[in-house]
């Protein structure tokens, strides 16, 4: 999108309303014209974001985004594959036998090599979950199936991505 006859448009305005102050004011208003281009073309640039992530807003499965090309601005309009509901995320697993479910929640301090617990994190990261709600699952697996091993997930998480640049 080009931006210039904006800007034109712009700079003719202020000259036709700088005019009836004579030579020196019409001077002025050249002036303050060259100032401002930079400011105008950065606001025109800035309402086209606005209006571009307001409109992606409103749409399912297409997004609209401006690219910078040199001075001027580029509409671009992306349809996506619609995504797929994310599965619900696996049942807890049941208490041990005898274990009453009182609802009461305790705290306790784990201490993990480094390695580990970058391992879990990636592993609940993969499922969607959090790593407290991971641990929840793999040690009430452990209790409650001994000698097997830890639980399997298929739960794949799907999100949107946001790209750009910007070139001077």
């Amino acid at each position: 999108m080009e931006l210039t006859p904006y800007l034109d448009s712009l700079r003719r305005d202020l000259a036709a309303a700088a005019a009836p102050g004579g030579p020196e004011v019409t001077r002025a208003a050249e002036l303050l014209t060259g100032s401002l281009e930079a400011s105008a073309r950065l606001a025109l640039l800035e309402a086209l974001s606005d209006a571009a992530a307001e409109i992606t807003t409103h749409l399912s499965h297409t997004s609209v985004e401006i690219r910078l090309r040199g001075r001027d601005a580029d509409i671009v309009v992306a349809e996506s594959m619609p995504m797929p509901p994310a599965p619900p995320p696996p049942p807890m697993p049941p208490l041990p036998p005898g274990e009453p479910d009182t609802g009461d929640i305790s705290r306790i301090t784990l201490r993990l090599p480094e390695p580990l617990k970058q391992a879990v994190e990636r592993a609940a990261q993969a499922e969607g979950i959090s790593v407290n709600s991971w641990l929840v699952r793999a040690i009430g697996s452990a209790v409650q199936n001994p000698g097997e091993p830890p639980f399997a997930s298929s739960h794949v998480r799907y999100g949107r991505r946001l790209t750009g640049f910007a070139q001077a």
